[in-house]
């Protein structure tokens, strides 16, 4: 497997002979292309939440997820709340990157926690949709830069980039990390590597991601440089010195994991979710949602088999595999597979690489139903019952 693609930039599939270089003065095309689907499921949701009696403001920013966040951004960690189960749920569950930011915004403007949150979403998504393009576009070309684009910001659950939640943050680092991988830049890669760790549990398949690409790249130079080997010990930092952190505060070097376990969440192969999904095939009407399941993972295998089957590079199918197999394979709170499968973006470049071989016209279609689809479909999810 190769670090990055056999295309130079002089081939493009879908619009004949295009630079490399050309590719961050066409960036923009992409990054609109983005904010305007995005901006449509937001007017659909205002509009939406208006009929439905509710504040669409508020759905965007004091839902589960943000809620703690803004916790910690206005206390630091140690909050604790007990579940009608019994079971203590603590803050330390939430990586710090995105309080962070919250307070750092709050501290130059006049915004609140939550706002601050919702406009570090808003630029974090346009920054990822700029990361995602220059990624397609290394790989297949512009077009497929752009449609890759496209289908993430269209995706069912895209209502989150939108959200104060750490999606959107986390994906436009694991873009560019992955973006500098393909390219080579190791210290640029391990330091959004260890950015993406400071943000989500699932920092770690960057990191891997990188190894991969400095492991392959090793084997085909035979000689690791100085700023390869540095990347690499940079790319853990965040997520490790983070657990590492929980562990001294709780007395314990795998007290994150037990933190984990006290909201339900854990390693089991998917024997959980399986049973989830057995358990919603036995009768009328939660069939339907059964059915959705399967359709919906075996979507997301088939997605991921088209990508080992194009010879994707190495580094994007170890970042993917292990964001699918932290998804997909782990208890907790089955509601929340969509939206935890978000930053796995590389599933998409199959369909993104297809889309650009047939006529704009069609694309376009394509992309304007599936953009609807996801207005409708967020607006409706979050005005229900929407993500934890």
């Amino acid at each position: 497997m190769r670090v990055g693609p056999g295309r130079t930039g002089h081939d493009d599939p879908a619009t004949g002979s295009l630079s490399v270089a050309s590719a961050p003065r066409r960036a923009w095309s992409a990054v609109a292309v983005f904010a305007a689907i995005r901006t449509l499921g937001l007017l659909v949701l205002a509009l939406w939440s208006r009929l439905a009696g509710s504040d669409a403001h508020d759905l965007l920013s004091a839902r589960w997820d943000s809620i703690w966040y803004v916790r910690v951004a206005e206390s630091g960690y140690d909050f604790t709340l007990t579940a009608p189960d019994g079971r203590v749920l603590s803050d330390m569950a939430f990586f710090p990157l995105l309080p962070w930011l919250e307070r750092a915004v709050t501290a130059v403007s006049p915004l609140g926690l939550g706002d601050a949150g919702l406009l570090i979403s808003g630029l974090a998504g346009l920054l990822a949709a700029w990361g995602m393009y220059l990624m397609g576009h290394h790989l297949y070309g512009h077009r497929a830069g752009l449609l890759l684009v496209a289908l993430w910001a269209a995706m069912p659950v895209g209502i989150v980039q939108s959200m104060a939640y750490s999606e959107a943050l986390f994906a436009a680092l694991a873009a560019w990390a992955l973006y500098a991988v393909l390219r080579r830049r190791w210290v640029a890669a391990g330091l959004l590597a260890s950015l993406a760790g400071l943000t989500r549990p699932v920092g770690l398949a960057v990191a891997a991601a990188l190894w991969a690409g400095a492991v392959v790249e090793a084997r085909r130079t035979r000689r690791p440089d100085a700023r390869m080997l540095t990347g690499m010990v940079l790319a853990p930092l965040g997520a490790a010195g983070y657990v590492l952190w929980v562990g001294v505060r709780r007395g314990g070097p795998f007290a994150y994991l037990d933190v984990q376990g006290e909201w339900g969440n854990g390693f089991d192969g998917g024997l959980a979710y399986g049973k989830f999904v057995l358990d919603h095939l036995g009768g009328w009407p939660v069939v339907l949602a059964g059915i959705a399941l399967i359709a919906g993972t075996v979507l997301a295998l088939g997605a991921y088999a088209a990508c080992v089957r194009g010879r994707q590079p190495l580094p994007l199918l170890v970042y993917t595999g292990i964001v699918m197999a932290l998804a997909l394979c782990s208890s907790g709170y089955f509601g929340s597979k969509p939206r935890l499968l978000l930053p796995a973006f590389p599933l998409l470049l199959p369909v993104a690489l297809a889309l650009s071989r047939v006529r704009r016209a069609r694309a376009a279609a394509v992309v304007a139903v599936l953009a609807v689809g996801s207005a409708v479909y967020g607006a409706s999810w979050l005005n229900g019952s929407g993500p934890p």
